[in-house]
């Protein structure tokens, strides 16, 4: 089933229903229709009910993580599965399929993977490796490296990076950043974002790729 004139419906399975709304939005905002489902049990019959084009299925609260996949992808048909897990078992990782994020995870990376599941690219196609200068960043692992050296990141300031890096030689304004990394109509304060930069650069060290454009915003040079 195709939203008309949209990008597909999606099925999001999630437990708690701020982190649903939010991955709503942002689908929505895309241009696909979505359907909610907040019980994880109830996922296998509501993707056979509602025939959707693709399903971002919650597995943080399954006790048999691979089991539920294993039987929402059944239901699914052809559709393709976005999981979305804490850490697992790398044996349970593998029965997850080629579309996964790992949780907590930014809404931007959420959109990127159904995109991609709906596209059939394999992978590591969307959201990839970003690189600027030293840095890389790894999507999908949530991982911040400096050559060889890991950064610990809070989920604001990574989600930060990630837009950023996601977009470099862009010149983006605080509002923007907000926007990106907190979700539209979070209410916090374009000072807000200068503290977190701030954060993020002093982690960074030397290697920070941002610079502050006087009167604007920041940028991240490649």
């Amino acid at each position: 089933m195709t939203a008309e004139g949209g990008g597909g419906l999606v099925l999001v399975v999630e437990h708690e229903d701020a982190v649903a709304e939010l991955q709503r939005r942002y689908l929505v905002r895309e241009g696909y229709e979505v359907r909610i489902e907040p019980d994880p049990a109830r996922a296998p019959s509501e993707t056979a009910r509602l025939r959707p084009d693709v399903v971002v299925l919650d597995l943080s609260t399954a006790a048999l993580p691979a089991d539920l996949f294993r039987r929402v992808a059944e239901a699914a048909g052809a559709a393709p599965v976005v999981a979305v897990a804490g850490p697992l078992d790398p044996a349970v990782e593998r029965a997850l399929g080629e579309h996964w994020v790992t949780r907590p995870f930014s809404p931007r990376v959420l959109v990127g993977a159904v995109g991609e599941a709906l596209r059939g690219a394999g992978p590591g196609a969307l959201p990839g490796e970003l690189r600027a200068g030293p840095v890389t960043l790894e999507p999908r692992a949530r991982a911040v490296v400096i050559g060889e050296r890991p950064i610990a990141l809070t989920v604001t300031e990574f989600d930060l990076l990630a837009f950023l890096m996601g977009n470099p030689g862009r010149v983006f304004t605080r509002e923007q950043l907000l926007d990106a990394a907190w979700g539209p109509g979070a209410g916090a304060g374009s000072r807000t974002v200068d503290v977190h930069i701030a954060q993020l650069r002093a982690k960074l060290g030397e290697g920070s790729p941002i610079r502050t454009v006087r009167g604007v915003g920041y940028v991240l040079d490649a």
